[in-house]
C-alpha cells in the first residue's frame, strides 16, 4: 500500500505548479543566478532552462518538482509586484508555450478555432541602442516572432528580423534563433537544407546593400555547438578537418545539401560556409553560416565572443553588422569585402534602345578584372617573377619594401636618468592612412624611365634617398636642426638609413621632398588612372569605431586629461562592446593586409598562381601606399615633437612609440597648454583615428633590464612590443 501512496505523491509532484515563464526568469535574475548554475543543479543543459523561461517547453519529472521548489524559495525572497496583500506571492499558473512557426518542410495549416494567434513582431531596434542582454537568455520583454506565414509589420521590409540569427538547441532538440534587438525566433527546420530554405523564404533575415550599385547582404546564421549537433554537424572539427579548414566532401550533411540542389563555395563547409543556388530570374539565393565552435571567431579579433551566450553573441555580431557590415568571414575577409560593398565594380547602364539596362564598369572602382602587379611590387613566388632563379633573393633595388616600423635604439645617458617609459599608440593608424590615399584603380601599371617625380601620381619609384639628412630637415616649411641619430629613418621599416637606390611608394618619396630634399628617380611604375578608392571604407570604419567608443563613454572632443580618465578601464563598462571595438580595429588592419594575401596550402609551388590572385582586390600596390602613409605620418609626428620639445622616441613598433619621461602619463611626454592645444603636427590625445591613446607605462630600470637581457641572447629588444604589459614572453627570450 505504501508504494501506492508514493506513486500518488510522485504523480502530484509531476504537476507541481509553476509561475509563468517571465516570472521564472525574473526570480532567477533577482537572485543573481546564471542559467549554467540552475542547469548544473538540476542536471540539464543551459538551453533547457532557457526554454523553460521562454515558455517553449515545460519541465518534466524528475526535474519539475525541484525546479518548482527552487522557484518557490526564490518567490519568498523576491515577491512579485503582483503579490497578494497578505504578503504571500501570487504564483501564476503555467502559461502555454508560444505558438511555433510552421514547419519549413510543409505548408502552414489554418489555425484551429479559439487557438492563440501570435501578434506580428515589431522591427527590432538598432543593436547599438539595444540594452545589454541578461546572461543566458533573451532580454526581458523581447518580442517573439510571429509564425512564418503571418503578415510582415508595415514598413518593416524583407529584413525585419535583422541581419543575423544565432541558433541554439535545447535538450529536446528545439532550435531557437536569437536576433538583434532581443528578438527570439522559433526555428522548425529539421535539416540543414531545410534551414537554408527557411532562412531565405521565411526568416526575414538579411541587410540592405551599402551602395546603390551593390547587393544586399545574405542572411547570416550562427550555429552554436548544440545547433551543430541538431543539424548533423560535429560540435568541433577533428584535427584533420581543422587542418583542411572544412568537412570532407563525402560528409553526410554535404550530401544532403547536394541532393537538395544547394552548392558550397570553394572553401567548402568550414567555419565560414556560403551555401547557395545559382541565380535564377535575377534572384540571389545564398546563406552564410558561421560556426564559432569551429574557430570561426578568431580570438585575436573577436576575443571571448565564441564563449558568449546566444543572446549576447547576437548583440555583439549585430552591432558589428549594423555599423560595419554583416560579417562574411574573418575580420580580414570582412574588411576586404567591405571595400567592394562600398565601391562596387559595376553599375546598371542607362536603358538601351530596347529599354534594357546592362552591367557596365563603375568609375572610381577597381573594376572586375584582376591586374598583375609591377615586378617590384610582386611578392616572392608570384608568376610575374617566374623567370628568376629559384633561390634568388631580391634586395631593395628589385623589390618594394613598404612595411610598418620595427625600430629601436639604446637609451642615452640622459634618458636613463629619467624615471618612466611611456608608450603612446595611434588609433586606427592604417585607417587614418587610408583616408585620402590616392591609389591606382582599374588599369595596369605603366613603366617609365628617368621620370620626373609627381607626388600626385600613385606608383613605385626607384630612387636614391641616402642623401636625406635627418639632422637638418624642413618642419612646417622652416629648416630645423635635430639629433638625426635619435630618429628612425622614414624610408625603411627597420629605421636604418638607406644606402643607395631602392623602390619606394609615392608617399615615401613625397615625404623626402617635404623634408626639403630633391629626388631624381631612375625608373618608375606609375598608375595615371587613380582615385581615392578607400575614402568610403575609412569613413564607415571610423564611424563604427568612434560610435562604439562613445557607447563605452569615451567621446570625441574630450580634454586630454578627460580622455585619459575615460579610457581607464573603458572595456569593463560593457565587455561585449569592447569585443566590437577590437573587431573593428582588426577589420582595418586585416583588410589592408588582405590586399597582399599570400599563397596558402601545401600544394602550391613558386611561380604558380594562387586563388587570391584572381581577385581585383589583390593589390599589393594599394597596401604599400597605405603602409607608406602610415609610417610617414608616424615619422612626421615624431619630427614635430622633437623639433618643439627635444623628446625623441626610443622605440617604434608599427603605430606605437615609446618615450622616456619624468612621469607615468602621456601628458609628461606631450605638451599641452591651458587651452588644450599641443605641438602642431605632432601627437594629440583623443579617440579619433590618427590621434593617440596611452599604450602603457613601465619603469626605465625595467626597460634597461629588458635591453640587457635580450642583448645577452644576441637579440635586439623593441620596448614598444612589451610596454603595454611589461611581460617578455618565452618566445621572445627563446626559452
Amino acid at each position: 500500500m505504501s508504494e501506492l501512496f508514493d506513486a500518488i505523491d510522485a504523480l502530484v509532484a509531476s504537476r507541481s505548479p509553476l509561475p509563468a515563464p517571465a516570472e521564472r526568469k525574473r526570480l532567477r535574475q533577482a537572485h543573481g543566478l546564471t542559467l549554467e548554475e540552475v542547469a548544473a543543479t538540476l542536471d540539464v543543459r543551459r538551453a533547457t532552462v532557457g526554454a523553460w523561461e521562454s515558455g517553449r517547453t515545460e519541465p518534466r519529472p524528475p526535474q519539475r518538482e525541484p525546479y518548482a521548489h527552487l522557484l518557490k524559495q526564490l518567490a519568498r525572497l523576491y515577491p512579485s509586484p503582483t503579490a497578494t496583500e497578505g504578503g504571500t506571492p501570487a504564483i501564476p499558473t503555467a502559461t502555454a508555450p508560444a505558438v511555433p512557426s510552421a514547419p519549413a518542410e510543409a505548408a502552414p495549416s489554418a489555425p484551429a478555432a479559439n487557438a492563440p494567434v501570435p501578434a506580428p513582431a515589431a522591427a527590432p531596434p538598432s543593436p547599438a541602442a539595444a540594452p545589454r542582454p541578461a546572461r543566458g537568455s533573451r532580454r526581458p520583454g523581447a518580442p517573439r516572432a510571429a509564425a512564418a506565414d503571418s503578415p510582415a509589420p508595415a514598413g518593416s521590409g524583407p529584413y525585419a528580423h535583422g541581419p543575423l540569427l544565432v541558433l541554439d538547441a535545447d535538450d529536446e532538440q528545439q532550435v531557437s534563433g536569437y536576433g538583434t534587438g532581443g528578438l527570439l525566433l522559433d526555428v522548425t527546420a529539421k535539416s540543414l537544407p531545410a534551414l537554408v530554405a527557411w532562412a531565405l523564404a521565411e526568416a526575414r533575415v538579411g541587410a540592405q546593400k551599402l551602395h546603390a550599385s551593390g547587393k544586399d547582404a545574405d542572411p547570416l546564421l550562427v550555429l552554436t555547438a548544440a545547433a551543430c549537433e541538431r543539424y548533423g554537424l560535429p560540435a568541433a572539427l577533428s584535427d584533420a578537418e581543422r587542418s583542411a579548414g572544412r568537412l570532407p566532401e563525402g560528409h553526410k550533411v554535404i550530401k544532403l545539401l547536394e541532393r537538395a540542389g544547394w552548392k558550397l563555395t570553394r572553401r567548402g563547409l568550414g567555419p565560414w560556409a556560403r551555401i547557395y543556388r545559382p541565380v535564377t530570374g535575377g534572384r540571389r539565393q545564398c546563406v552564410q553560416l558561421c560556426i564559432p565552435s569551429w574557430n570561426a571567431l578568431d580570438d585575436r579579433a573577436w576575443g571571448h565572443a565564441a564563449t558568449l551566450e546566444p543572446a549576447e553573441l547576437a548583440r555583439v555580431l549585430g552591432v558589428y553588422a549594423h555599423r560595419v557590415m554583416t560579417p562574411v568571414g574573418s575580420s580580414a575577409v570582412s574588411g576586404l569585402e567591405l571595400m567592394t560593398a562600398l565601391n562596387p565594380p559595376t553599375r546598371a547602364s542607362e536603358p538601351d534602345q530596347d529599354g534594357k539596362r546592362h552591367s557596365e564598369h563603375r568609375p572610381g572602382s577597381l573594376g572586375t578584372q584582376a591586374l598583375d602587379p609591377a615586378p617590384c611590387e610582386a611578392i616572392d613566388g608570384h608568376p610575374v617573377l617566374a623567370h628568376l632563379p629559384r633561390f634568388h633573393i631580391r634586395g631593395p633595388q628589385e623589390r618594394l619594401f613598404e612595411e610598418a616600423y620595427d625600430w629601436a635604439r639604446d637609451l642615452t645617458d640622459a634618458e636613463c636618468m629619467q624615471s618612466h617609459l611611456v608608450g603612446i599608440d595611434v588609433n586606427l593608424a592604417f585607417g587614418a592612412a587610408a583616408n585620402g590615399a590616392v591609389v591606382g584603380l582599374d588599369s595596369p601599371p605603366e613603366h617609365v624611365t628617368r621620370p620626373v617625380f609627381d607626388p600626385a601620381v600613385p606608383g613605385s619609384w626607384l630612387v636614391d634617398l641616402s642623401h636625406v639628412d635627418l639632422s637638418r630637415v624642413k618642419v612646417a616649411k622652416q629648416w630645423r636642426d635635430l639629433q638625426g641619430d635619435l630618429l628612425p629613418s622614414p624610408f625603411t621599416p627597420t629605421g636604418e638609413h638607406p644606402e643607395g637606390p631602392a623602390w619606394y611608394a609615392t608617399p615615401t618619396v613625397a615625404y623626402a621632398v617635404e623634408l626639403g630634399y630633391d629626388v631624381a628617380p631612375v625608373e618608375a611604375w606609375v598608375r595615371p588612372r587613380s582615385g581615392r578608392f578607400l575614402d568610403g571604407w575609412y569613413k564607415r570604419l571610423r564611424d563604427a569605431y568612434v560610435a562604439t567608443m562613445a557607447d563605452l563613454k569615451v567621446a570625441e572632443k574630450l580634454s586630454p586629461g578627460g580622455f585619459l580618465e575615460a579610457m581607464d578601464g573603458y572595456k569593463g563598462r560593457d565587455p561585449e562592446l569592447g569585443i566590437v571595438v577590437d573587431a573593428v580595429k582588426m577589420t582595418v588592419k586585416g583588410g589592408i593586409g588582405k590586399l597582399q594575401e599570400k599563397a596558402r596550402g601545401g600544394g602550391w609551388v613558386p611561380g604558380q598562381a594562387w586563388p587570391a590572385l584572381a581577385r581585383p582586390t589583390w593589390r599589393p600596390d594599394i597596401r604599400a601606399a597605405v603602409i607608406s602613409r602610415a609610417r610617414v605620418n608616424m615619422h612626421r609626428k615624431m619630427v614635430a615633437l622633437a623639433a618643439a620639445t627635444g623628446h625623441y622616441p626610443v622605440a617604434v613598433l608599427s603605430d606605437c612609440a615609446v618615450y622616456t619621461a619624468d612621469g607615468p602619463s602621456p601628458l609628461d611626454v606631450l605638451p599641452y597648454d591651458q587651452d588644450g592645444k599641443t605641438v602642431p603636427g605632432s601627437f594629440r590625445l583623443g579617440v579619433s583615428p590618427g590621434m593617440v591613446k596611452h599604450e602603457g607605462t613601465q619603469d626605465v630600470l625595467w626597460g634597461v633590464g629588458v635591453l640587457e637581457q635580450l642583448a645577452e641572447e644576441g637579440k635586439v629588444a623593441n620596448l614598444a612590443r612589451y610596454i603595454k604589459t611589461g611581460e617578455v614572453t618565452a618566445r621572445d627570450t627563446g626559452e
